[in-house]
């Protein structure tokens, strides 16, 4: 079986790539350093005929601050999903299965626990917009096409050497100046890399809509301190909620301040994802972030 993986040097696209190519013959497409170089965005690949695409590139998760940088989701995201299924029609014979590697940003949650696969797509934000564009596209395209259609919305990614927020976090304990607030007691979705990698081939087998997670959904004290002790440091210290709360109301009045009342809200809520469906048809059995999760 040839496999294509889009975003292939990416955090998760890179162990999908690990997990794949001891099983089948990996075929990598990206902006550098792949089998196909293509910016998705505006070109449209030449592509071998693949028994199964594992689409894992997209423009990951930030806050935009201009209106380009808020376009370039759907640059990425969705022109990008347009354009290689453009290139997969020009290759035919056309592959067996897509699986599409979405977010739990779609559902639009704050806060909120257990929002399942049923949960609405209320989602706002550009990114969340355009992950809910990508899927409509690669779902209506399977359908015409009688493709096997799977999509994985995932929370927090876990494993080695993170970008983002977990990554910024890492950085914070290890050089001392991390601070989890009001305790840092609420729980968040988390899944990881490795264990995502490992169920795409059900997957692509079987098809749907999935939410994945750890099933424990730890808190940010919890996830601080277990990598404060890889980190052999000592101490994870805590902002009080009411100075909490009052350097929000000053960030409130400064755009460019760390932390502001919505920042503050999301960070001390919890927010968690119902994994039951991908249990009970997928034999999805997830290791425990906390006990498998190495800083490097």
């Amino acid at each position: 079986m040839l496999i294509l993986v889009t975003g292939h040097s990416g955090f998760l696209g890179s162990s999908i790539s690990a997990v794949m190519k001891e099983k089948m013959d990996l075929y990598s497409l990206g902006r550098q350093n792949t089998d196909v170089i293509c910016d998705l965005a505006t070109q449209i690949p030449k592509l071998k005929p693949s028994e199964l695409v594992i689409h894992a590139a997209g423009k990951a998760h930030s806050v935009p601050k201009t209106e380009a940088e808020k376009q370039a989701f759907f640059d990425v995201n969705v022109n990008g999903t347009l354009n290689l299924l453009k290139g997969l029609e020009q290759s035919a014979p056309l592959p067996k299965s897509f699986v599409f590697i979405s977010s739990v940003a779609v559902y639009g949650a704050e806060k909120g626990r257990s929002i399942s696969e049923g949960n609405s797509l209320s989602a706002t934000d550009p990114y969340g917009r355009s992950k809910i564009e990508a899927e409509k596209l690669i779902q209506d395209w399977c359908a015409k096409h009688n493709v096997i259609c799977g999509i994985l919305r995932l929370p927090l990614l876990v494993g080695a050497h993170p970008p983002g927020n977990l990554g910024a976090m890492i950085k914070a304990i290890r050089k001392g100046y991390y601070f989890n607030i009001a305790g840092g007691h609420a729980k968040k979705s988390m899944v990881l890399a490795k264990d995502v990698a490992g169920i795409i081939p059900k997957v692509a087998e079987i098809g749907g809509v999935y939410n994945l997670t750890d099933g424990y959904h730890p808190s940010f004290s919890e996830l601080s301190h277990t990598i404060a002790k890889q980190l052999n440091q000592q101490r994870i210290y805590n902002m009080p909620k009411f100075m909490a709360s009052f350097l929000a109301i000053v960030g409130d009045m400064i755009p460019k301040f760390p932390i502001n009342s919505s920042k503050l809200a999301k960070i001390t809520s919890d927010l968690t994802f119902d994994d039951e469906k991908a249990r009970k048809t997928l034999g999805w059995q997830p290791s425990k972030v906390l006990d498998n999760f190495s800083v490097s």
